[in-house]
């Protein structure tokens, strides 16, 4: 049988609430907070306690798990919150965040005696409710037996990047997974505003490339919520899409390199939530493409 655990979910959006869920419905004590309650409230209906502050989330838990929006935060929140923790407790951080704000959070972590799990995941909002994230982890070997249930109640498959959590070694595969993401999101919506321009059925150039080299499932899919209108709830929003870009370019960057295609994502990405799209599905950048007045749905 799964070892029983009380884990601490700290960040309740659509990933952390989805965590929450599925480690509840895996047997184990879940507390959750979010800094807007009224955002964790819903999981007490599926036996999720709910916590009014981070140290009441976090006090006798055997893991913390980190669903916050960037480093920055993941950081004040867990000041707050690591004083109530015991040495050896473990913390998995699945937060999408810059390297260097890892490396801040390991050291954190170092200062409190906890076992520090770089961890971000791969999916999105379907994958999440459906317990079959990517778990892209970094950490220590020792304790890994302590976090191996959250990870298998959370996810599908978990890879294995380093035995040092501080070296981020799973963040930056995550970035490199994102960039492709973003990349190919970005391409969607830009097919789709260049068909609307010139008069071009999308579906027809769908069926162009049917079964060959350039298919892709993915393009299909997210192409479909901007020509069916469906791009809320968002599997993955605007605001945050735009965050991680931004990371990407400064990865990039701070590394010597320079990533074009990540920057002018970004742009989109900022222009979108200009516009009003922030909390629609990242494929609402498609709306960027226009100037003047928006276009009706392809």
């Amino acid at each position: 049988m799964t070892e029983q655990l009380t884990v601490s979910v700290l960040g309740t959006g659509i990933m952390g609430s989805a965590m929450a869920r599925n480690l509840a419905r895996a047997g184990h004590t879940v507390r959750a907070w979010n800094r807007s309650r009224d955002k964790a409230e819903p999981l007490a209906d599926e036996g999720v306690q709910v916590a009014g502050t981070p140290d009441e989330a976090v006090r006798d838990a055997d893991v913390v798990l980190t669903v916050l929006y960037d480093g920055a935060t993941v950081l004040e929140v867990m000041r707050r919150a690591a004083p109530a923790l015991a040495a050896g407790t473990a913390w998995v951080q699945s937060t999408t965040a810059s390297i260097e704000a890892v490396a801040e959070l390991a050291a954190l972590a170092r200062e409190h005696g906890l076992a520090f799990y770089d961890a971000p995941v791969l999916g999105t909002r379907q994958p999440a409710e459906a317990g079959q994230l990517l778990v892209l982890a970094a950490g220590p070997i020792e304790p890994r037996p302590q976090v191996a249930p959250v990870f298998d109640a959370i996810g599908a498959r978990t890879v294995w990047t380093s035995d040092d959590g501080t070296s981020a070694a799973a963040t930056r595969l995550k970035l490199v997974a994102n960039s492709w993401v973003l990349a190919a999101t970005s391409a969607t919506g830009e097919v789709l505003a260049l068909a609307e321009a010139l008069g071009v059925d999308p579906r027809s150039f769908f069926d162009a490339i049917a079964g060959g080299p350039l298919d892709m499932g993915y393009l299909r899919a997210k192409a479909e919520l901007v020509l069916t209108g469906r791009l809320t709830p968002p599997s993955f929003a605007v605001r945050t899409a735009e965050k991680d870009a931004r990371l990407i370019v400064e990865a990039g960057r701070d590394h010597g390199v320079r990533l074009d295609l990540a920057r002018a994502s970004a742009d989109r990405l900022a222009r979108a939530a200009a516009q009003g799209h922030g909390d629609e599905d990242m494929v609402a950048a498609y709306f960027a493409s226009f100037e003047g007045e928006e276009p009706a749905r392809p």
